[in-house]
């Protein structure tokens, strides 16, 4: 059985896991069009960073980790300006209980980076109780495991509020203080910061913090300087910033992006 490059074709095979592989040459801002499909979707990004976007959320997902999609959740897929490769496996709703059951982003271990490396020259139709079969289900097991990444910002669904945080998605970096984003989504301050925790349960003060810190993220995996990086999004210094970065993430910027993104083949 051939492989094909859309993922349209992986969702019927009578097998619990199936792989795509996706290379993307860089583009001003490349963008897989809002979608959904029957099975989830582990998207692990090989090279390059991209953004997975719902009608509830925003997830970032630099080199080496990976986004878990549930099926029939709609979503689309943006990267900016970068080569991207990804290996997408397409897994069956029931494969295993202890799957997510909502988008997130997990670490890819190294166990689960070899994993994937083999499954890329393993059938589409493999033999599910020999040694094919038992690599795909330690795949699974892996997924289950992994750690979540916090690189997640909530969507409200009111309009008004909706369009500042369209507009900051689409400038991270972008000035302004609470009264100037009230004055863009054309309502009060007080109902902006009332509505907005109850909308997404954190402040907007938060919400912008995590934003700018998976554009941080996403500047870093580029090769831009810390230094630029921390300036352009409004720190006070880059110690300033990598000591919020190692807060945050656990590791400063160096560390978290420092794994080896040797070829997949």
């Amino acid at each position: 059985m051939i492989r094909s490059n859309t993922f349209h074709a992986y969702q019927s095979i009578p097998r619990p896991v199936s792989m795509i592989v996706v290379e993307h040459d860089p583009e001003p801002s490349l963008i897989v069009p809002s979608h959904s499909h029957p099975r989830a979707q582990l998207a692990y990004a090989v090279k390059g960073t991209f953004t997975l976007h719902t009608p509830t959320g925003a997830w970032l997902v630099p080199p080496n980790r990976a986004v878990w999609v549930p099926g029939g959740v709609v979503h689309e897929m943006h990267a900016r300006g970068q080569a991207v490769s990804n290996r997408s496996l397409y897994i069956q709703p029931d494969a295993s209980p202890n799957l997510p059951t909502e988008c997130c982003v997990i670490e890819v271990s190294p166990l689960m980076r070899q994993l994937v490396i083999d499954a890329i020259g393993i059938p589409l139709l493999y033999d599910e109780a020999g040694r094919d079969g038992r690599v795909m289900r330690l795949i699974l097991d892996e997924i289950c495991a992994a750690p979540k990444v916090p690189l997640h910002v909530p969507m409200p669904q009111d309009p008004r509020l909706l369009r500042i945080c369209r507009a900051l998605l689409d400038d991270p970096g972008s000035d302004g203080d609470l009264e100037h984003w009230a004055r863009h989504g054309a309502l009060g301050r007080r109902t902006l910061t009332r509505l907005f925790r109850d909308e997404t349960g954190i402040t907007f003060t938060m919400w912008r913090q995590q934003l700018r810190l998976m554009e941080a993220l996403r500047r870093l995996a580029m090769d831009t300087p810390v230094t630029t990086v921390a300036m352009d999004l409004g720190y006070e210094s880059p110690s300033a910033f990598t000591a919020m970065f190692r807060r945050v993430m656990g590791k400063t910027p160096k560390h978290y992006l420092g794994r080896c993104d040797a070829d997949m083949a």
